[in-house]
């Protein structure tokens, strides 16, 4: 349909979004308006954030609802607070018109109280986080026996984040009747398995992805090692002092300790990740849309809800298992006509990943050489003459001032002057860089030649962790557990020897730190995870496989002293 009249909305939703600017409907919405406003079938998705799903789901639940019942009708799950706001916003401008029409959002990290309240005086649609929803249903403040429709917006984001038993929780508390609707960027196993389990022959619908290799964004990578991204992160920040960009890290600690690095290094940034309280959260994203910051580091959830048109860069600080997530970071640049860069720093295992994107997205990335001491500090030096040469003079503030500073340059020529001045602005950089070395991988002469072996076969530490045959561990299991702690399949694993409380295993020595840090607070079975490079049996070993996620079938072998197992044993009944 090429309007929205032809779908059969009322004439005061259609007042309502001719007033927010809404012309033409785009893919999702002219699939997913006349289904919904017609059909009580269950729906599937594919989309993502951009590209109009709100007012796909939210006009028909607006033009459905019945405002003489003061019961809720409609449900939308989505995975953050700031994604749960703007939907909430988005749907009371949708029903502006509507006299009597309540839409209330509910989300933790703010008093719960007047989310109470607002419920017992009637709300026809809510929307909520998994955890503030189950919270409120918990309570009995949150009814759901009249639910007509429930939406589950992001739910690849959400079963990512651990929601997943949250969804079944609310499906099976609805009525057997209720719509389900999917709406979801990618269709993973536990998508797949929650549509099976809940929804009753559903209709798919796919909508084009808008920001496909979108022709005003450049797409550039660097290779270096992983310890050397964040020197990377600073050298692209100093080769572009005119930067407002964001940096997409995979977890809350890295996005906590890169932007916590780039502050202590006197850069203008700031994190946003999901341990920040709502007021720490909309300080952060209420300064970096105003401009006044200019690097935003984020987990991909946490910016959910943040939309700035001007970005000048987009970061990928880890490249993202999905070409699709990458995509949509990418897509947050190059935007209103203007041009964008998307950066992503890989280390030299990860170059398939970038054919994976181009193959699937059509888009095509141009290798990149990490910039010197010489062409940052260059770059700097005429970044600072622009913007000098540039600056508006002011001289009825400045005139009482000028005499003294002549006399204080009298003897100085231009020429002297000049470098006095660029001296006093840029021998930071200059100190800094002098010395810098060379990061790039492809330049180091053991890459160039093509170090087959060292590439095949990583260095190894040997792992323990306190989880074993007891807790139902497996290979398959513990690989799993590795894979999702990391947010990637990248990292080798070799041999694995299960016991009966704990178990061994050899790991990618340069990712050891990392996985530690991923899993100390993560829980299996009941059993908090103690995880440690194991002290009394050091690997030797020079090679491995690298299983990347797939089941391989082994021998437990125990491999290890009488007095190691001693040791491990009782840590592994904790």
């Amino acid at each position: 349909m090429n309007s929205f009249a032809e779908m059969g909305l009322r004439s005061e939703i259609l007042a309502a979004i001719q007033a927010l600017g809404f012309e033409t409907p785009t893919p999702i919405q002219a699939k997913t308006i006349p289904h919904l406003l017609s059909s009580n079938q269950d729906l599937i998705a594919s989309a993502q954030t951009g590209t109009g799903k709100t007012a796909a789901f939210g006009l028909p639940a607006v033009q459905l609802t019945d405002v003489q019942s003061k019961q809720t009708q409609s449900l939308i799950v989505c995975p953050t607070r700031e994604l749960c706001l703007q939907i909430a916003k988005d749907l009371e401008a949708f029903a502006k018109k509507d006299k009597g029409l309540q839409v209330l959002a509910v989300y933790g990290g703010t008093s719960i109280e007047p989310q109470i309240r607002a419920l017992k005086k009637g709300v026809q649609i809510v929307v909520g986080t998994p955890g503030r929803t189950i919270d409120l249903m918990k309570r009995k403040k949150l009814v759901l026996s009249q639910v007509q429709r429930v939406v589950l917006d992001e739910a690849d984001e959400m079963l990512s984040m651990g929601f997943q038993e949250d969804l079944q929780t609310i499906f099976e508390a609805v009525p057997d009747d209720c719509q389900k609707l999917l709406f979801s960027a990618t269709m993973s196993k536990r998508v797949k398995q929650i549509t099976k389990n809940y929804m009753d022959n559903p209709v798919e619908i796919a909508a084009a992805r808008v920001n496909l290799a979108a022709e005003n964004v450049e797409h550039l990578y660097y290779i270096v090692r992983s310890r050397d991204r964040y020197e990377l992160l600073k050298r692209i920040a100093d080769m572009n002092p005119n930067i407002y960009g964001i940096t997409f890290c995979r977890t809350r600690r890295e996005t906590k300790e890169v932007a916590h690095k780039l502050m202590l290094d006197g850069y203008n940034a700031d994190a946003l990740h999901g341990d920040l309280s709502q007021a720490q959260r909309d300080e952060v994203m209420g300064k970096f849309r105003a401009g006044s910051l200019q690097m935003l580091v984020a987990t991909d959830v946490a910016s959910r809800g943040l939309d700035v048109d001007d970005l000048t860069h987009v970061i990928n600080y880890n490249l993202p298992d999905d070409p699709e997530v990458y995509i949509h970071r990418s897509g947050r640049t190059g935007r209103a006509g203007k041009h964008g860069t998307s950066i992503v720093i890989i280390n030299s295992r990860e170059k398939r990943k970038i054919k994976d994107i181009e193959r699937i997205s059509k888009v095509s990335f141009l290798a990149k050489e990490v910039p010197s001491g010489r062409e940052i500090c260059t770059q700097q030096l005429y970044a600072l003459i622009d913007k000098v040469q540039k600056t508006e003079v002011n001289e009825e503030q400045i005139e009482p001032f000028l005499p003294t500073i002549y006399e204080k340059f009298e003897g100085l020529s231009r020429e002297e002057l000049i470098q006095h001045f660029v001296s006093a602005e840029f021998n930071r950089f200059l100190e800094y860089y002098k010395n810098a070395r060379n990061i790039n991988l492809n330049s180091q002469d053991k890459w160039e030649r093509g170090d087959k072996k060292r590439r095949s076969r990583p260095a190894f530490a040997r792992m323990f962790i306190n989880i074993g045959a007891k807790q139902g561990l497996t290979p398959a299991r513990l690989i799993g557990i590795i894979n999702e702690g990391l947010n990637s399949s990248s990292a080798a694993i070799g041999k694995i020897d299960i016991m009966k409380n704990f178990s061994f295993f050899d790991f990618e020595k340069e990712a050891a730190q990392p996985l530690i840090n991923a899993l100390q607070n993560d829980t299996f079975e009941g059993v908090k995870l103690v995880i440690e490079v194991s002290q009394n049996k050091p690997n030797t070993r020079g090679g491995g496989s690298s299983y990347k996620g797939k089941k391989k079938s082994m021998k437990h072998k125990r491999k290890f002293s009488a007095k190691g197992e001693r040791k491990h044993k009782k840590r592994g009944k904790s």
